[in-house]
């Protein structure tokens, strides 16, 4: 007998019910939960170990977002019929999860912590990735896993310039602001999103909005947790302290980290300097340091480094590299660099390096984008690679990480801003960025190549984007520095991280971390103009780099032309069996795709060879032109006979042009007048109203005797 679901619930401004509910589903989990809103539903649990694995110095979490096929009554397309590895917008998902969750960790909580979300049941409208950590959150609520606070996360989108939380899937088409915020009770956690150049100040007023639903949904989560009994979270084993060791760390490496570090060197100067220090403090502590000592004395070592930094960079403010606080790195920038690709640019900023391609396909390259809810095609997509040289290191390449998969979102999101519409242009665009060297934010660097390449490429984007990725460091006496351009070791001293690309002329990306109690919205504004600055300097160096996008693809570029048909005709011009579009593809080479849009045709044309693509739209224009009494041709002698000839004036149309209107002189036999496959001019007499013949003459278009 199953015990008694607990449920809460609360209402979204649009009266849309949203149902929490535990003690029904996955009972032997620390905590399971099911969230529903229509008929969307997510089951969310979470299960901790009671004790850290030995020698444990990491918090190892690991969250999970699956979408069952099942769940919107479909079976999975690929060979086993199974779900199998999370596809890119699952692990979007779990990213944007983990961000959130993260942070709500006690820094001393080392035990392995698994969080499972999936979609169990689909609705078309509801998009389930903005309950997502609502129900993970919930999950850990009511279970007695040590989390410091309870958070949600909203998708906030502005529609015909209206803000609504949690936007339906048609609503999210025609958004021009989307962005995902995490929450607690206070603080802002994530922020991820893309704009159509919107201003700063529509970016706080959206973080505004969706702070004030939040604390709704944290209120519905803590009745929950309230009715489940929940007073008290377990007890964990903590990790091993020594304050003597911390104390001598301190006395012998301060001095030297802090010299280190306002030399302003090079990155792989200062990691060589800092590991002598490291090596020398380690000797110094003698021979009969045990080796549980010298791992407490590395991990001192590195706090100590952290916060020495972070005083240096506040009261100093100087920063590792030397430079001020809002200074860009110095730029480098190249485009039309490789023969081979469509578009090609080399993107240099400090010590991090993006080469960027573009390659133009057919509707054949276009992605599928599979979810449970829909499938979609996408004809532009960016793939970001981060090889292990890019950083020095050696490691196993075992094909692409999470990291890699949200860092190429983040940018093909802000790029897809700035380009043309699918129905007005005809290629399927793929960027590829590969990260050469990488020493902080190499994820804009592949925003700004990509803008490079792209206009390179001449896809007719009509600005440029940049990005830069920025840093706040605080401290409680509410001093705090605000950094531009942040490089890898600054990346994780900042109590805020967050990455902004835009135009001149607006924002179009945001990725955000915030690790801050109350952090201002006057401070977020401050550090989102000061964003706004280094992307202006970055955008400065891109115009002047190449202005505007290529009037013309490169001449090894694929040609595309588009041409609007009647719908009426998309079988003449596809063929019983497909038989005349192949017939055309094979006679000029090129490769048609037939897109039925509304009450239209769209036929795309490719080739590299610009006279075969005006060879296969002249084959379509005649199968689709209507025959006009009056109107003159180019025809082709098909076939004579002792009484004329049938002469082709349009695609799989033959007319008569019988012997008397050939010429004003009369004929007495076609032998010798006329040979097949002859080119000959002639105009349409008349259409048989009963028979649909076509009578033609050369004659009228001579000059009369």
């Amino acid at each position: 007998m199953l015990s008694q679901p607990i449920q809460s619930s609360f209402l979204l401004p649009d009266g849309s019910e949203v149902i929490i509910e535990t003690g029904k589903m996955a009972r032997q989990a620390d905590g399971a939960v099911t969230v529903r809103q229509g008929n969307c539903i997510l089951l969310a649990t979470v299960v901790a170990n009671k004790d850290p694995k030995e020698g444990q110095d990491f918090f190892p979490l690991s969250v999970d977002y699956q979408e069952k096929f099942s769940s919107a009554g479909r079976i999975p397309g690929s060979f086993f019929k199974r779900e199998a590895r999370l596809n890119d917008y699952e692990i979007l998902t779990s990213r944007l999860i983990d961000r959130a969750l993260r942070p709500l960790f006690p820094e001393d909580y080392f035990c392995d912590v698994q969080v499972l979300i999936s979609l169990i049941s689909s609705d078309p409208e509801i998009m389930p990735d903005a309950l997502a950590c609502l129900a993970a959150s919930a999950a850990l609520a009511v279970s007695d896993i040590p989390v410091k606070e309870i958070i949600s996360e909203v998708r906030i989108g502005r529609i015909n310039g209206q803000f609504v939380v949690n936007p339906t899937r048609s609503q999210l088409e025609i958004a021009d602001m989307e962005f995902i915020i995490a929450a607690t009770e206070k603080n802002l956690m994530m922020v991820e999103g893309e704009a159509k150049e919107c201003s700063e100040e529509d970016l706080v007023l959206a973080l505004q909005l969706a702070h004030d639903a939040i604390r709704i949904q944290i209120t519905a989560q803590e009745k929950l947790r309230e009715l489940k009994g929940i007073t008290s979270k377990r007890e964990y084993k903590k990790p091993v302290e020594d304050l003597e060791l911390k104390a001598k760390v301190d006395a012998f490496a301060r001095t030297k980290i802090y010299d280190i570090s306002r030399k302003g060197s090079s990155k792989h100067e200062r990691t060589d300097a800092y590991a002598v220090v490291k090596d020398e403090l380690i000797a110094s502590l003698g021979e009969e340091v045990t080796d549980v000592q010298k791992k407490l004395a590395k991990k001192y070592y590195a706090d100590l480094q952290w916060e020495v930094v972070r005083s240096m960079i506040i009261d100093d403010r100087i920063r590792l590299d030397g430079r001020k606080l809002d200074q860009v790195r110095p730029l480098s920038m190249e485009v039309d660099i490789l023969p081979g690709p469509h578009g090609s640019s080399l993107f240099t900023r400090g010590e991090t390096q993006s080469l960027t391609t573009v390659t133009f396909g057919t509707a054949l390259d276009e992605l599928l984008v599979e979810s449970a809810a829909k499938s979609v095609e996408s004809k532009f997509y960016l793939h970001y690679n981060f090889p292990p040289f890019s950083t020095g290191e050696v490691k196993m390449m075992r094909g692409q990480s999470r990291r890699e998969v949200g860092h190429g979102n983040l940018a093909q999101r802000s790029l897809k801003q700035m380009m043309p519409s699918s129905n007005e242009y005809g290629y399927t665009v793929r960027v590829v960025s590969d990260i050469l060297e990488s020493n902080g934010s190499s994820s804009m660097a592949t925003v700004c190549a990509g803008s490079l390449a792209l206009m390179d490429a001449g896809v007719p984007v009509p600005k440029h984007v940049s990005g830069v990725a920025m840093g706040l460091i605080t401290r409680e006496d509410n001093k705090y520095a605000i950094l531009t351009d942040i490089l890898g070791d600054e990346d994780h001293l900042g109590d805020m991280d967050f990455k902004v690309t835009g135009t001149r002329d607006g924002i179009c990306g945001v990725q955000m971390d915030i690790k801050v109690d109350g952090l201002s919205m006057d401070t977020m504004r401050e550090a989102l103009a000061q964003a706004r600055a280094g992307r202006l300097h970055i955008l400065d160096a891109m115009y002047d780099t190449i202005a505007a996008a290529r009037a013309e693809v490169k001449p090894h570029a694929p040609r595309v032309i588009k041409y609007i048909i009647d719908k009426e005709f998309i079988g003449a011009v596809i063929g019983p069996g497909g038989k005349i579009i192949q017939e055309i593809q094979k006679e000029t080479g090129t490769t048609i795709n037939i897109e039925e849009v509304g009450n239209t045709g769209q036929v795309s044309i490719f080739s590299n060879n610009k006279e075969a693509v005006e060879k296969a739209l002249n084959w379509v224009k005649g199968i689709v032109s209507v025959p006009e009494i009056g109107t003159e041709y180019e025809g082709t002698v098909k076939s004579i006979k002792e009484f004329g000839a049938f002469v082709e004036f349009l695609p799989k149309k033959e007319g008569l042009l019988h012997i008397s209107e050939i010429s004003w002189k009369r004929l007495e036999t076609m032998e010798g007048v006329l040979k097949e496959g002859q080119k000959i001019k002639v105009k349409l007499l008349d259409i048989d109203s009963k028979t649909g013949k076509f009578k033609l003459s050369h004659k009228v278009l001579l000059p009369r005797p």
